[in-house]
């Protein structure tokens, strides 16, 4: 087949390549065979009585070639992308998997699936091989009682062939094998949503299009579309949703759910974790037991942008059987099911929480930072674009805010500044964060042992070094370093001071970058200032509108 001009499988035919490098990461595992295409496992359990074989189109991995091994599958037939694998490949796949109890056959409900799974199914037979087929079904969004084709085989995939392998490992026959998988499937319904299709194979664009703003609900693993293109919710309600039409075809069992969160392709794990917390904690409010929980990406469709979630109405033994170790490339096995644990406070965040501190929601310093820093957001986002990865206008106008609706003792001689490093060493991330966190503390303790622009200077310089302390940075290294030698290293008053910093800040835009993600730009970093050099300049116009409002002058909108 042909590949699409983006894609970066370096094989003219990308499923042999795929198999390939597959055979090459898991040489132990697995054992791969290119003509006729196939994957068997090295090293099945001993225990095993049962061949389980299962297979379909390429473009879902991990699904199903990465499942292959002890405490998962036998053997997994591939076919060319969304394509099913042919009868022969499956016969031959199969055979050589055979156990002596026989082969069962997990064929989700695609029409050229059942038909070469059958054909195979046959042929292994005539052999005097035993087989049996379950067939999964599960895709609520193709219910239809009027079609004779059934609802398509997606997400639950993954579930019936985990509890298969661990029952399989445990010596059960063909007809227990059979059954079992049949009881998780009618026990499984999924539904998917997507606000991309993938990139068609041969293609240089989207399979489907979408407006912004909508989703496919209730797509297909192979980019089908849905009966339904709706305007998109907040993702919580469009959850919500999904939850709610599974719910009310899956009845609750004692056991309790099992739950899989699963990517089609190009959703990140940062999402599908934040999904499953989501269906969990939904799930515990009516009441209801979450037995096993999963998220990941497991049965992709391509490069898709969506999700699919799967509800199983567990019984005991599943939930052992879930939990069981693999030794596959992929097949995840299910853990307990926790909790996250609340945050506790320190004593010094406890200190700034207390109702009786002191509030500093109009502290001079930090309503002057809070408008300085809302006003430069953008343009901040701006340029850690071009040299970093475009979060630092969030992180400052985050802390800031921080620090606004925080509260601190009430005898703090600098009440806006300890709000500040509190919000900046304890609750922003990334290394600006605390390094801003420090700045804070520095100018406090400056500005605590004395008043006005030598003060500053003080704290400024104790800050300047304790940055050299912290991540090496030294005046010329294109970092807030060279922001700070600027305003340390000045003469004169506030507006001088401030003057130094700002164009401190303006002239690492001609330095080359020796510290941080920059760094790696080299040259191609040139003509931008380095946004934290930028984010001082600003943190010392507020702390100089302050100290002397006559000083006070308005920054560049625009650093470059």
């Amino acid at each position: 087949m042909s590949t699409r001009p983006d894609q970066f499988s370096t094989g003219a035919d990308p499923v042999a390549s795929a198999l390939a490098g597959l055979a090459r990461a898991h040489g132990a595992t697995l054992r791969v065979n290119l003509d006729p295409a196939y994957v068997v496992a090295a090293d099945p359990a001993p225990t095993r009585r049962v061949a389980l074989v299962s297979g379909g189109g390429s473009g879902h991995e991990p699904l199903h070639t990465g499942f292959v091994g002890r405490g998962g599958l036998d053997a997994a037939i591939p076919g060319q992308v969304f394509a099913s694998p042919h009868n022969q490949q499956i016969f031959a796949g199969a055979r050589a998997a055979a156990r002596p109890g026989g082969v069962l056959l997990v064929v989700k409900n695609y029409t050229g699936d059942v038909i070469n799974f059958g054909i195979a199914a046959e042929r292994l037979r005539a052999e005097g091989i035993d087989v049996e087929t379950v067939l999964v079904d599960d895709d609520l969004a193709t219910e239809n009682e009027a079609a004779e084709t059934g609802r398509r085989g997606t997400g639950a995939t993954v579930v019936v062939e985990k509890v298969l392998a661990a029952a399989a490992d445990g010596g059960a026959s063909l007809a227990e094998l059979a059954d079992l998988g049949r009881r998780v499937v009618a026990a499984s319904r999924s539904l998917a949503v997507a606000s991309r299709a993938h990139t068609a194979p041969g293609g240089t664009g989207p399979a489907f299009e979408l407006a912004p703003g909508q989703l496919e609900y209730g797509v297909g693993i192979h980019g089908e579309r849905a009966v339904s293109t709706v305007d998109r919710p907040g993702s919580a309600e469009v959850v919500d949703r999904m939850l709610e039409e599974l719910l009310a075809h899956v009845p609750a069992t004692a056991t309790g759910y099992g739950v899989l969160v699963n990517g089609l392709g190009a959703v990140t794990g940062l999402e599908l974790f934040s999904v499953l917390d989501h269906v969990v904690g939904r799930l515990g409010e009516r009441g209801l037991t979450t037995a096993a929980a999963l998220a990941g990406t497991y049965v992709a469709a391509l490069d898709m942008r969506g999700f699919s979630l799967t509800l199983t109405a567990l019984e005991p033994d599943w939930v052992a059987h879930l939990a069981a170790p693999t030794a596959t490339p992929a097949l995840p096995s299910a853990e307990p099911v926790g909790t996250a644990v609340p945050a506790t406070a320190t004593d010094a965040t406890a200190d700034a929480g207390e109702v009786t501190g002191r509030a500093v929601a109009d502290d001079p310093f930090l309503t002057a930072l809070g408008r300085r820093v809302a006003a430069a957001k953008p343009e901040l986002t701006r340029l850690d674009q071009v040299t970093g990865d475009g979060d630092f206008g969030d992180n400052l106008d985050g802390g800031t805010r921080t620090a606004l609706a925080s509260r601190v003792p009430g005898d703090e001689p600098q009440p806006g500044l300890r709000a500040a490093e509190q919000a900046f060493l304890d609750h922003v991330g990334g290394s600006s964060g605390p390094l801003f966190g420090l700045l804070f503390q520095n100018l406090r303790t400056g500005l605590s042992g004395g008043s006005g622009v030598e003060a500053v200077r003080v704290g400024l310089r104790s800050a300047a070094e304790a940055v050299q302390r912290v991540g090496g940075a030294r005046p010329g290294d294109r970092t807030m370093a060279d922001t700070l030698h600027a305003a340390v290293t000045s003469t004169g008053g506030p507006a001088e001071l401030l003057r130094a910093a700002v164009d401190g800040a303006a002239a690492t835009a001609g330095m080359l970058p020796r510290r941080g993600r920059a760094s790696y730009l080299g040259e191609r970093a040139l003509g931008t200032p380095d946004p934290g050099a930028v984010g001082v300049a600003i943190v010392l116009a507020a702390l100089v509108e302050t100290l002397d409002p006559s000083a006070a002058v308005d920054l560049p909108e625009r650093w470059s």
